[in-house]
């Protein structure tokens, strides 16, 4: 089986790994109130990639962990995740009509219960990291993937980055300025998701920092993707309009660097996160292909 056969049916086992455990997760729609958890449903499963989970389970198994224990917190930041996007495509952030191809939850269950949707998804994912499961994990470990997730979601990671994002288009940033925003607004998650499956396996302190480092570059790879993606891809294969960024005066790579040099700072980034795994054995092979897939994807 070739890389690209190898990391097909990696993705669809470990999605329908995660998507089957996001069903028993989450309320169905008809829980009360029942407008907020068909909102709820509506985005999660709105057809997301799930790299992030994917990359926790991905992480856990490259350090010789079970897998099993890392499923909640996997869907845990799938939750974060699909918070995140609720709240960026609503009007007062970058406004969007479509994401992954459907209208925005804004548009489908007004601007109040999108708020309230992700509202619920961040704090449902913390329900989910805390509870108890069949499972048992030490509570040291338990409480480091816990701080690492809010970490990265917060302030310092997810949030702040937003933050600075939006003030981007009135003061626009150099090169130095748009890395720091997309290591806290795209990379923090992908660092905390890598880095929580390793803690959950019980993985030593240089198999979880060499897992941040490689999670850090694929974080700002991704973003690189994205912006080009943004600029030549297409808007039908990606479920979401192109152009946008350039519409909202937004510094991107490709704006501040151009096409060509974007493209080479991408497989920079890609090259650099494979380096910070070389030391890994061939249960890390998944993550090898996922950061291939992440400098070549098309949507």
């Amino acid at each position: 089986m070739n890389h690209e056969d190898f990391l097909q049916a990696y993705l669809k086992d470990r999605q329908n790994i995660v998507e089957e455990a996001l069903q028993r997760y989450l309320p169905d729609e008809d829980s009360v109130p029942q407008d907020l958890h068909t909102a709820v449903r509506y985005s999660v499963f709105a057809g997301g990639k799930r790299i992030r989970p994917i990359l926790c389970l991905a992480a856990a198994e490259a350090c010789g962990g079970d897998m099993a224990p890392a499923i909640p917190v996997a869907c845990a930041l799938e939750l974060i995740h699909t918070y995140s996007l609720i709240h960026d495509d609503l009007p007062a952030m970058d406004n969007d009509d479509f994401r992954r191809g459907k209208p925005t939850s804004h548009k489908v269950f007004s601007e109040a219960v999108a708020i309230l949707a992700g509202d619920a998804l961040l704090t449902e994912a913390f329900v989910l990291l805390s509870r108890a499961e069949k499972v048992r994990l030490a509570a040291e470990r338990r409480l480091a993937v816990i701080q690492e997730i809010a970490s990265a979601a917060g302030i310092a990671g997810m949030v702040g980055g937003q933050a600075l994002d939006i003030r981007a288009v009135k003061i626009q940033p150099d090169f130095t300025g748009l890395t720091d925003i997309h290591r806290r607004k795209t990379g923090a998650l992908i660092v905390a998701a890598v880095k929580s499956g390793a803690i959950l396996a019980g993985a030593s302190d240089e198999k979880i920092q060499a897992l941040g480092v490689y999670g850090s570059h694929i974080g700002i790879a991704f973003q690189i993707a994205d912006d080009i993606l943004n600029v030549e891809g297409d808007s039908m294969r990606m479920g979401k309009k192109t152009g946008s960024d350039a519409a909202l005066g937004k510094v991107t790579y490709p704006s501040l660097l151009g096409l060509e040099v974007a493209r080479a700072k991408l497989a920079e980034h890609t090259e650099a996160a494979l380096a910070g795994i070389a030391a890994f054995d061939s249960r890390a092979l998944p993550l090898r292909v996922i950061a291939h897939y992440i400098m070549e994807r098309k949507s």
